[in-house]
């Protein structure tokens, strides 16, 4: 079962949720409008060093960069 990452049009509410069906209708979980659009998951890796830090999925955006945070 995938898990995407949507935005409700209604709130702007970011959230994730795992979708069991392509016909699965989803609603925002702050606001319950089922207004929302998928939006594009991020995959991360920074730096290959001893001790770099990595991330992987959601955003890995900085506040400066994106809408996300």
């Amino acid at each position: 079962m995938p898990i995407f990452e949507y935005r409700c049009r209604r709130c702007a509410h970011h959230f994730e949720t795992i979708v069991r069906s392509n016909h699965e209708r989803v609603s925002c979980p702050k606001c319950e409008s089922k207004a929302v659009e998928k939006q594009l998951s991020v995959f991360s890796s920074l730096g290959s060093a001893k001790g770099a830090a990595t991330t992987s999925g959601g955003c890995a955006c900085t506040p400066a960069t994106c809408g996300c945070h």
